[in-house]
């Protein structure tokens, strides 16, 4: 036998190649090269056909001038989708092992979120959640099932934790149903009532074990699902522009919001991927206040597609939308990320008030460029980008003022 035919071990914690069905054990915390896969890429790339639907219908609600009704649904929505991506999110890299069922019951979890982005239109617009609370169903009792069978593999705290999980998924699930049962005036008491009880089951389920997730793999992750959003963003805007171009002619028109809104998603995606997060997540404490974070990071992210649309249309005159809060849907949501990413991330890597204040302050300038008519969108994409610049000069500076410190160093 050659030295290229004997088997190499699988890492410690890494599900295991032989066979179609396999126990769904704990994977290591410390697997190196951990890294998403095909199926999570396929996972999100479904999720944002909810983030579309969500978008456009935040679109049409302020367009008809229904701005404070449309913002509450969209936030409403997005919880459902956002809560739903992150519960297999995290779910995965801490049991993902890759077998048929496994890899069965998430294509499920998939169909779901295609029912409930089917729902979507109508739960903004007639505020029936029956086919969204059908798909969050069909979603929830899946990822239910898949902590029973990692319940079903463990033992002791872990055992309990898993438990925990799957029948705090399963109680919800039935909470939720005030939704479809009960009168439309009570639906935003519902609402709060059920998304604060979501965000405790994990808390609670971990009480007795943490979940052994993977932290660079998390950080791909969210980082990934970022993309996709900020990428719904800019083919959401794109498909607006064209469609304006296409029958009003009015480039002229078009043209300051098309860059302003290019150089604030440009900046955007620059923004958020600066500095390395995985390094952060030490704890779950953190990782909780992280990852929960994210609904603002992500809704944000989707509302600035939303706001450019509204933007394209008042510049065309397709709806009677003042020009102040056409560049409002735009400047209010790109502000709320800015701040978001600086709370998660940013902070955590700048030394000085001068680096500190940089993403606030910006976030602040964003909002003052509503006032600014015609060129809102632009000068907003504009400060942006100089907040890009700003951040990558003092970054610049401070390494290279270490480095001199390092070289100044006495050797042995």
């Amino acid at each position: 036998m050659t030295s290229s035919s004997v088997p190499m071990p699988a890492p410690a914690g890494a599900p295991q190649p032989a066979g179609p069905l396999r126990r769904l054990t704990a994977r290591g915390r410390d697997e190196s090269h951990r890294v998403a896969s095909p199926l999570e890429l396929f996972f999100d790339l479904c999720f944002v056909v909810a983030v579309a639907q969500a978008g456009a219908q935040l679109v049409h609600a302020v367009t008809q001038g229904h701005a404070g009704n449309g913002i509450l649904n969209y936030a409403m929505l997005f919880f459902a989708i956002w809560w739903a991506w992150m519960n297999f999110t995290w779910f995965a890299s801490a049991y993902d092992n890759d077998d048929a069922l496994y890899r069965v019951v998430t294509l499920v979890q998939i169909a779901g979120v295609l029912l409930l982005a089917a729902g979507i239109s109508q739960a903004f617009q007639q505020h029936d959640y029956l086919v969204v609370w059908l798909g969050y169903l069909i979603m929830r009792l899946a990822m239910a099932a898949q902590w029973l069978r990692a319940a079903n593999s463990a033992v002791g705290a872990e055992r309990t934790m898993a438990l925990r999980y799957a029948f705090g998924v399963l109680l919800c699930q039935v909470g939720w149903l005030g939704l479809v049962l009960l009168p439309e005036p009570t639906h935003p008491w519902v609402f709060l009532v059920m998304a604060v009880a979501e965000l405790c089951v994990p808390v609670y389920a971990e009480k007795a074990c943490q979940t052994a997730w993977h932290p660079h793999h998390i950080a791909e992750r969210y980082g990934l699902f970022t993309i996709i959003v900020l990428g719904e963003t800019i083919a959401a805007s794109t498909v607006a522009v064209k469609s304006a171009v296409d029958e009003h002619g009015a480039l002229g028109e078009l043209l300051p919001i098309a860059a302003g809104g290019l150089l604030i998603v440009f900046s955007a995606w620059w923004i958020y991927f600066g500095v390395p997060i995985h390094g952060h997540l030490r704890s779950n404490g953190q990782a909780f206040l992280w990852g929960y974070g994210h609904y603002l990071i992500f809704s944000s992210a989707a509302a600035i597609g939303a706001g450019l649309e509204v933007a394209v249309e008042q510049a065309v005159g397709t709806t009677d939308v003042s020009m102040l809060s056409a560049s409002a849907a735009v400047t209010l949501p790109t502000a709320l990320y800015l701040l978001a990413v600086w709370a998660l991330h940013s902070r955590h890597f700048k030394i000085g008030i001068t680096q500190q204040l940089t993403l606030p302050v910006t976030a602040l300038l964003v909002i003052s460029c509503t006032f600014l008519g015609d060129w809102a969108v632009l000068v907003a994409g504009l400060v942006c980008s100089t907040a890009v610049a700003t951040g990558v000069t003092l970054t610049a500076h401070l390494v290279g003022r270490r480095r001199e410190a390092s070289a100044a160093l006495p050797t042995d």
